[in-house]
């Protein structure tokens, strides 16, 4: 890029560069340079015959050509019509996962907590929490506990939730492990747990096998490792009648299903994803 480019000048020869790696070129130029800038997106495209100095622009471009996640580049990233920070190695929040926010809201808006006044919800491997935050700041009354195994991902739900003002327990372990002392029994569980089969490492993206945490991802020879031990762990921990909702990968449902009625969950249903895969 030159100096002196203007700012559609600029936008176009980022864009030919991102095009081998991103289906959105375009779109990740103009968020990049508005970035660079200082400036929103918006205000960017009213300026596009306008002179720039590329050259914090290009040090962004660098990074994201290396694969480098644009929530890292940014630090935040919206989920659910929030912003939330998401330092790196921890998991860039991801539209499918509001799922899991829509199943637990929908469960409390019909009243079938056994406190419908103060509902009480887990979220297991929360990463940057963007989960059990988003629940919180549409479910004031409901009360929140977290956990993950990662420190950081500890500090960033709790970082996240003041800065939406959603009132939130969370601890560092491993599953219910240090929720116990907490509560021992839940209105909801929510969990977006590690369902990445070992050998398909390789076969996903290099903004993933790059950046992000494998430990968040990989969950045994079939992906299913951490599911199995969160279904009897969550049946023990659900009062009667309460809901346990989990992001699955392709392909999962039919085995995560036998688990759950084999555990003795009386209601198991798949919810499809933007890309149609339940």
């Amino acid at each position: 890029m030159e100096k002196h480019d203007t700012v559609a000048d600029c936008i176009a020869r980022m864009s030919a560069r991102l095009a081998p790696i991103t289906d959105t070129p375009r779109l990740e130029a103009e968020m990049l340079l508005a970035h660079a800038l200082g400036v929103s997106r918006a205000s960017l495209l009213a300026r596009l015959r306008e002179p720039v100095d590329a050259r914090a622009a290009a040090r962004l471009l660098a990074r994201r050509l290396d694969h480098e996640p644009l929530a890292y580049i940014f630090g935040e990233w919206e989920f659910f019509g929030l912003s939330f920070l998401v330092p790196p190695p921890l998991l860039t929040p991801r539209p499918e996962t509001e799922h899991l926010v829509e199943a637990a809201l929908k469960y409390l808006a019909v009243g079938r907590a056994a406190s419908p006044d103060c509902p009480r919800v887990a979220d297991l491997c929360c990463g940057v929490g963007c989960v059990a935050v988003s629940i919180g700041k549409h479910r004031a009354d409901a009360s929140l506990c977290a956990c993950d195994v990662r420190a950081d991902a500890v500090e960033t739900t709790l970082r996240n939730a003041a800065r939406h003002r959603v009132r939130i327990h969370c601890v560092q372990g491993d599953l219910f492990a240090p929720l116990d002392n907490v509560c021992d029994c839940f209105d909801v569980v929510v969990s977006n747990p590690p369902y990445v089969p070992a050998g398909e490492w390789q076969d996903l993206a290099p903004v993933i096998t790059k950046h992000e945490d494998p430990g968040a991802l990989l969950a045994g020879k079939d992906g299913l490792e951490v599911i199995r031990r969160i279904i009897p762990a969550a049946f023990s921990r659900l009062r009667i009648g309460g809901m346990l909702a989990m992001e699955l990968g392709d392909g999962q449902f039919p085995a995560a299903a036998a688990l759950m009625r084999k555990q003795g969950f009386a209601q198991v249903a798949a919810v499809r994803d933007l890309s149609g895969t339940d």
